[in-house]
């Protein structure tokens, strides 16, 4: 009995503070959620309360979730029958990050326990689920955030570099009501787009905020130092992860950041065909890296990476691969093995097509060198071709996106991935070709191999016949 009555008291100190909580997110947050906002937190929320469209970029871990579920509970619990709507470019981030902090912080609360009631994809007021309630949509189609009509409205767009404009058109064409509110936040990973818009041509819409992992007390500062060693300060990793700044599309970077995160984000496509195709890069030093990527068609469907393995075992984890994905995929009539064959590489060439004459697989082995003669003149050897073939197909995306027109390939969610396809830069030759940096140079910048890549690169490539090898050509 007293404890109901201790917090029917909690529930009448609450209904009093109300008007004090609309005017002072930090105020809510502190007394109701127990959360103590870092200083950016509370100058965003404070924004939010007092205007109507917020964007913020920041790097990773300076505690922009935390702040995007507070805000959530906020307005759900402070204005009148609202309605508030959370996206985010993937089911995973919005699911399993956003909607689950929202669950850690009003599961603090007795207040929000006793007044709100929490589903998957769903919170809403108690009493009154059909009108003031707080969804989880999926920003994969316009139509997911459009038929919200209420005096107090709020969308918040999480990761909003990776929601496509016609959403986010959508989005903006919804909120007509003087407290219909955006609040966009996420990796500053695109130069173009409806979030990058909000920090340039559009700033004057918008109260805009930039947070670095530099100067939040979140952040693990032997991570910064790591990320640091691996891709340099002046990279657009660096900019993206760490500072919170949009990319400066490096000039004498190969393969611009923003075409890779767009792969990653934005492009979602089914294996299409029966031919499973894998790239296979061996690690030639003890911190090096094997990687290996299976695709069909524009999707990759299987993958694996070890350090410190000879050449047998990787042989072996070759095959294990391919057996797992003709487990999950049925229909695969054809299967390609493309093996990085300088140094180490030769030995797993040598040993797979062992096993493969052997036990009769019909499988087609093709030993790859990076170093020999480019099919295509623009470029000095056949390693630097391979990476302009997926370079074009990573801006083909981008261009099909454009026109309406389906994506031909999507990059698995793997941030070394990205990094590594990002950082990668090129020169001129004396000859008038293009060469990508070597490795070794890649090193001597503080950068790991790109082992990710390279293999990466070697399953999707359009690989044709040159200097006597049997190289099968792609189809997407």
């Amino acid at each position: 009995m007293k404890k109901v009555e201790g917090i029917n008291k909690r529930l009448a100190a609450f209904q009093k503070r109300i008007e004090v909580y609309r005017k002072s997110p930090n105020s809510f947050f502190k007394e109701i959620l127990l959360f103590n906002p870092d200083e950016w937190q509370a100058n965003v929320s404070n924004d939010i309360a007092n205007h109507r469209f917020v964007s913020v970029r920041s790097g990773q871990g300076v505690g922009k979730t935390a702040l995007e579920a507070a805000v959530v509970l906020w307005f759900l619990c402070c204005f009148p029958f609202p309605r508030v709507v959370c996206t985010a470019p993937t089911r995973q981030q919005l699911n399993d990050v956003l909607w689950a902090e929202i669950s850690k912080w009003q599961s603090k609360s007795l207040i929000l326990k006793r007044i709100l009631k929490w589903t998957k994809t769903k919170i809403y007021m108690r009493k009154h689920e059909e009108r003031w309630f707080a969804t989880a949509r999926t920003a994969t189609k316009p139509e997911n955030m459009q038929g919200f009509h209420e005096d107090n409205m709020l969308f918040i767009v999480d990761e909003a570099s990776g929601v496509e404009d016609r959403i986010m058109a959508a989005i903006f064409g919804t909120l007509s009501g003087d407290n219909n509110k955006l609040f966009m936040c996420g990796n500053p990973t695109k130069t173009s787009g409806f979030f990058f818009d909000s920090h340039n041509r559009d700033r004057s819409i918008y109260r805009t905020h930039q947070v670095s992992c530099l100067d939040s007390p979140r952040t693990s500062k032997e991570n910064i130092e790591m990320l640091k060693q691996k891709y340099g300060e002046g990279s657009d990793v660096w900019r993206v992860r760490v500072e919170g700044q949009f990319p400066s599309g490096e000039s004498d970077t190969f393969i611009s950041l923003e075409a890779a995160e767009f792969a990653k984000s934005s492009i979602r496509i089914e294996p299409i065909g029966r031919k499973l195709v894998v790239g296979v890069d061996v690690a030639r030093f003890g911190d090096d890296e094997t990687s290996m990527y299976g695709r069909i068609g524009g999707k990759v469907v299987g993958q694996h990476h070890h350090h410190k393995q000879d050449t047998m075992v990787t042989a072996g984890w070759v095959l294990r691969m391919i057996e797992d994905i003709k487990v999950k995929i049925l229909e695969i009539d054809e299967v390609e093995i493309r093996i990085d064959d300088d140094g180490v590489g030769g030995g797993v060439t040598d040993r797979l097509n062992e096993i493969n004459e052997d036990r009769r697989l019909g499988y087609s082995i093709v030993p790859v060198h990076n170093g020999a003669k480019a099919g295509d003149d623009y470029y000095g050897n056949l390693g630097s071709e391979l990476w302009g073939d997926i370079k074009e197909l990573l801006e083909e995306n981008m261009s099909n996106f454009i026109l309406g027109n389906p994506g031909v390939l999507e990059l698995p969610d793997d941030d070394k991935l990205v990094a590594q396809l990002s950082t990668r830069k090129w020169r001129m030759g004396s000859n008038g070709k293009i060469y990508l940096e070597r490795k070794e140079d890649m090193k001597k910048r503080g950068l790991q191999s790109p082992d990710r890549a390279d293999a990466f690169v070697l399953a999707f490539a359009e690989i044709e016949g040159d200097a006597g090898y049997s190289f099968g050509t792609l189809s997407y």
